[in-house]
């Protein structure tokens, strides 16, 4: 069991935790026990997964919250699994019933065939249990008070959809999609192309852009394990650096006048030949990780994003267990 959260001296942390998030408990709420665990100063996550589902949520503690919006724009990967024969208010199995249909093997025998005009580009239209606003009310917020607005469809793109498994009414499904992209909604959607309805059972996230659930991920569990014991080095030593999330940028090593020049927030003039709007990783000659910047064409780069210190002085340690008062 965790504990409820004290009020505790708070420490400099910086880094990224890959948390498998537990079932029943919010993305916040499981953010804030971490972070109380960890005595961290500041934390955010990298995008939500509904009390339902479980899986990898990375957690971004200290400067490393300046890379989070990084990951919102980045691919996920789910494994979920479909219960055909009914439909739920919410789309997943905390819902109340609303609709049933057949879930028959013969109706379902077409489920594989199915899954082919899903992959690619397809237009989505947003349920109404979801954290979208409309005229600046949340929509789940609408759905509780027994309303429905008309919600225009948006273009996502499925990567990956494979058949995992089928017994019964039930199947298990692999998912790789953009951003945006609603598994629910997919789930019901690809349903109603076989002539019935379903919800979604379960859901696990498998992966989010470069990070993936089989990296090691911590459970609440041994986190509160450590915590208890006190061990902040060991508890620290779980994080990855700040630019972990970032690798998939191309990088920029700057010297240490012209990196100087960048952490004053200036336009300097790197060597590499990059794409003009190109977002660039920069690097100090101490391969001090110092940002992101952008670039803006003959060989000039603008900081966009930076973390701080600046070069010459002693790398910040992503392990710090000072504590801030």
């Amino acid at each position: 069991m965790t504990r409820t959260p004290t009020r505790r001296r708070r420490r400099i942390v910086d880094g990224i935790l890959l948390f498998d998030k537990p079932l029943g408990m919010s993305s916040n709420k499981a953010l804030q026990h971490v972070r109380w665990l960890y005595a961290a100063a500041k934390a955010g996550h990298t995008g939500s997964l509904d009390p339902l589902a479980t899986g990898l949520l990375p957690l971004c503690f200290g400067q490393a919250t300046k890379v989070c919006g990084y990951l919102l724009d980045a691919d996920k990967s789910y494994e979920v699994v479909c219960q055909f024969g009914c439909r739920t208010v919410t789309g997943d199995r905390e819902g109340e019933v609303v609709e049933t249909g057949p879930a028959d093997a013969a109706r379902l025998a077409g489920l594989a065939q199915a899954l082919d005009h899903f992959r690619g580009k397809i237009d989505q239209i947003p349920p109404m249990y979801s954290a979208l606003k409309h005229e600046g009310e949340r929509l789940y917020r609408l759905a509780r008070q027994g309303k429905e607005v008309i919600r225009p469809a948006r273009p996502v793109t499925i990567h990956e959809l494979t058949l995992i498994e089928q017994a019964g009414a039930t199947a298990i499904l692999r998912i790789r999609c953009s951003k945006g992209t609603y598994v629910r909604t997919l789930v019901e959607d690809i349903a109603a192309a076989l002539g019935t309805v379903a919800h979604v059972h379960d859901l696990r996230r498998l992966a989010l852009g470069p990070f993936k659930l089989s990296q090691g991920a911590h459970d609440m569990a041994a986190l509160q394990y450590v915590a208890d014991a006190g061990d902040w080095e060991r508890l620290d030593a779980l994080l990855l650096p700040l630019d972990a999330a970032l690798h998939h940028y191309p990088a920029v090593t700057l010297s240490e006048a012209v990196a100087f020049q960048m952490t004053q927030g200036k336009v300097v003039s790197v060597p590499d030949t990059l794409t003009n709007g190109q977002t660039v990783r920069l690097y100090g000659p101490d391969e001090r990780f110092l940002g992101m910047g952008e670039m803006l064409g003959d060989g000039r780069c603008a900081p966009k994003r930076l973390m701080q210190g600046v070069p010459g002085q002693k790398p910040r340690n992503l392990l710090s267990n000072g504590f801030q008062g």
